[in-house]
Formats: C-alpha cells, sequence, structure tokens
C-alpha cells in the first residue's frame, strides 16, 4: 500500500455552536465547525484537523447536519470528511485528580461519532457543564484513560510543559506515573515552548510519540504548530497506527515554533518583568508572581541538559508562523494566499521569486529564513509571546 504525506493540526477550538452559544469562551466567535473545515483547506493547506469540543451536544449537532445535507460524510476508518479534510472528533478535559498537585489538561479523541456521543454522555456525569470547552473533571486519570481505550480512542496529554494545567507544569512533582496509566497514553503533545530535543531529557517521554499542534483560539492561528504524517488515506484509523508506528505509518516531521517564541520558555516576574533564575520572591522587586519558564521545569524533571542520543525521532523543524513575519501585513498575507495557494506551499515550497512577485524582498527573504530556521528571536516568557527579530543590514 502507497503512504503518501498528510498535514494535521490536532488541537483546534470552538469558540461558537451552530447556534451562536459559546464553547470556548476565550476563543473567538468565528471558530466554528464550517468555519474550520473552509479555512484549514483553503487558506493553511492541512489534510487533517483535531477539534477537540466536539463532545457538546451542539457542536455534535452541526456535524450531524452536515453529514445529512451531504456536505460531509464519516469516514470508514473514523473521522468526518468534506471531501478535502478530514475533522477528528477531540475533547479537552481539565483533569482533577486525587493525585495531582494541579490540573492536567488532556486530550481525548474517538473513532466515530456514536462513539463520541456515548463519551459525552459519559463526561456529562462529572463535570458541571458539558456545552463548555475544557471542563474540570474530577475522577481519578486512569479511569479516565480506562474508559478512553474501551471507546477505541486516543488519550494525549496536552502542551505537557506549560506551568498552568499540564502534565508537568503543576500537575506532577517529577514522573507522568504518579497519575497516569503509562500503558494508556498514545502519544505526548509538547506544547509552544518545548521541542523534541527539550523533552527527550526526560526519559521517561522517549518511549512515546511527540505531537505539535496549535491549541488555536482563532483560525489564523491554526497551523501555527503541526505535523506532516506518513498514512495511507487521513482517517482516525490511520492516525492511531502512525503514533504506534505501526506498519510503516508515523510521524514523518514535527513543524513547531522555537520553543524561544513560546509564551513560558523563559522564567519571568510578572510584576518587573525581569528574566530570572527561578526564585520566590523575585529578587529584582521582591514580587511573588514569578512564573517558572519551561526550560527550566524541564531541566529540574530530567536534571540532565542532553537528551539521549539513541532515541529515532523525526526532525523538528522549527517554523514561525507567517503573521509573525515582520513586514508581512494582512493585505499582502491574503495576496500570497490567493496567488499562491495556502499557507502550506507558502512556507514549504514557494520559490523566491514568486514570494517576491507577490510581496517584497524583505518579507521573501524572512519567509526563506523561517523555512530554514534561521530567524532570530528574542524569547517570550510569564504569558507575553516570543518575537522575531530583523537584523539592521550589515555596512559593506
Amino acid at each position: 500500500m502507497t503512504l503518501k504525506s498528510y498535514y494535521a493540526d490536532l488541537h483546534v477550538h470552538i469558540g461558537r455552536t451552530i447556534h451562536n452559544q459559546p464553547v470556548k469562551i476565550s476563543a473567538s466567535n468565528n471558530l466554528t465547525i464550517t468555519n474550520i473545515f473552509h479555512y484549514v483547506r483553503e487558506k493553511k493547506g492541512l489534510d487533517l484537523v483535531g477539534v477537540i469540543d466536539t463532545h457538546v451536544p451542539e457542536v455534535i449537532e452541526e456535524i450531524d447536519q452536515l453529514l445529512e445535507s451531504g456536505e460531509c460524510k464519516e469516514l470508514d476508518g473514523g473521522g468526518i470528511s468534506n471531501g478535502s479534510v478530514t475533522l477528528l472528533l477531540g475533547s479537552e478535559i481539565e483533569l482533577y485528580d486525587d493525585n495531582c498537585s494541579g490540573p492536567i489538561h488532556v486530550l481525548c479523541f474517538l473513532p466515530t461519532l456514536k462513539r463520541m456521543r456515548q463519551f459525552s454522555e459519559w463526561y456529562a456525569q462529572f463535570v458541571k457543564n458539558r456545552t463548555l470547552s475544557s471542563q474540570r473533571m474530577y475522577i481519578q486519570a486512569k479511569e479516565l484513560q480506562k474508559k478512553v481505550a474501551e471507546f477505541g480512542g486516543l488519550f494525549i496529554p496536552a502542551h505537557v510543559f506549560t506551568p498552568f494545567k499540564s502534565l508537568y507544569g503543576k500537575g506532577v512533582n517529577k514522573s507522568l506515573t504518579e497519575v497516569f496509566d503509562p500503558n494508556l497514553i498514545d502519544a505526548v503533545e509538547l506544547g509552544l515552548s518545548s521541542d523534541t530535543s527539550m523533552a527527550d531529557t526526560i526519559d521517561e517521554l522517549n518511549a512515546y510519540t511527540f505531537l505539535t499542534n496549535s491549541d488555536s483560539h482563532s483560525l489564523e492561528k491554526i497551523g501555527r504548530e503541526y505535523q506532516e504524517l506518513g498514512l495511507a488515506e487521513p482517517t482516525f484509523e490511520e492516525l492511531k497506527k502512525a503514533l504506534k508506528s505501526d506498519q510503516g505509518r508515523c510521524v514523518k516531521a514535527n513543524y513547531g515554533m522555537n520553543p524561544r517564541l513560546g509564551k513560558y520558555y523563559t522564567t519571568i516576574c510578572r510584576s518587573c518583568d525581569s528574566r530570572i533564575d527561578y526564585a520566590v520572591p523575585c529578587p529584582e522587586c521582591g514580587s511573588k508572581k514569578v512564573v517558572k519558564g519551561v526550560s527550566e521545569r524541564i531541566l529540574e524533571v530530567s536534571g540532565k541538559q542532553q537528551y539521549s542520543p539513541n532515541i529515532n525521532r523525526p526532525p523538528y523543524i522549527y517554523q514561525v508562523p507567517l503573521e509573525y513575519i515582520p513586514g508581512l501585513g494582512p493585505k499582502t498575507l491574503e495576496r500570497l494566499r490567493k496567488r499562491l495557494y495556502n499557507d502550506m506551499y507558502i512556507i514549504h515550497q514557494a520559490t523566491f521569486e514568486e514570494l517576491i512577485d507577490n510581496s517584497n524582498k524583505q518579507v521573501a527573504e524572512l519567509i526563506l529564513q523561517l523555512r530554514h530556521g534561521k530567524l532570530g528571536i528574542e524569547p517570550g516568557g510569564g504569558g507575553t509571546y516570543g518575537r522575531v527579530v530583523v537584523s539592521p543590514p550589515k555596512n559593506d
């Protein structure tokens, strides 16, 4: 069987339902199922998108309508397709286990709409309001893992190093075994402030496939991180095989932001904005509003700077979302998308001449630099994203 490459972003939120009811309060109102289908293919060029609020009854209702109208169909291998994009049915949960030091976000993907309905009914017993995203669920983590496995789903700890609401952020002290059954974890989502080499310094993660997703709260943020998958077709079952490197299916490459662009990469004091080695109170101003950076937290957990050299990982390729490019405004970006297909083509394939013809020399050069991971970065921290730094031209 011939395998093909597919681009996938598996962490996208819903802002509003078909009846204009809120789902993810902090997400854009135009993040609807219908808009995601359109934007993902026409603007972003992705093949699979994981929507992680499909446990919400009104979201299920909208998918039902798309199926009944014939605009979409449910694939035999799992997933909802409109003919060009496959939507994978997921749910993000804020997990409160008795053994957690703090809440942990996890992603649960189900193969079919029937299974997602069943999961949603079960989930409703443990949360206050299943019509909203990322609800607090007071349940033992291993019980949730077993239920997801029983439904034939995938269980993935989300953005595992984020200082708030993540596995290593505040969820556990040192090890995922404090809360999870390690045999019922299907993959690990790294998050925006880490990469493969950083995560692989933690020995217990060496066995898992790493995912790089956007955690998008707006249409434009979709695809700011993504992966290239080697699959026979874009379905749930093929993704499941890829996460196990089964029958040749695999993650071929992770495309993620340089961790220094992430808003939690460095330790920072929120009161005085000083970048410091972690200490409370802040040695600069005495404030206790200090947010430990992901880079420091990973070192704290792993106890080492270098990752294990015997691990066979796909390449982790630094990407900068096009909206980060200095001088690339909305009008120019829209012109590039209209004339050069979509973001995946612009980032991966467009020639220098094509880029110049549809923007300008500076933008074209910066896009080529981002393609090769050579853009300068000012690190982020404390909840503020890093930024691309353009070096001044050298004098001849």
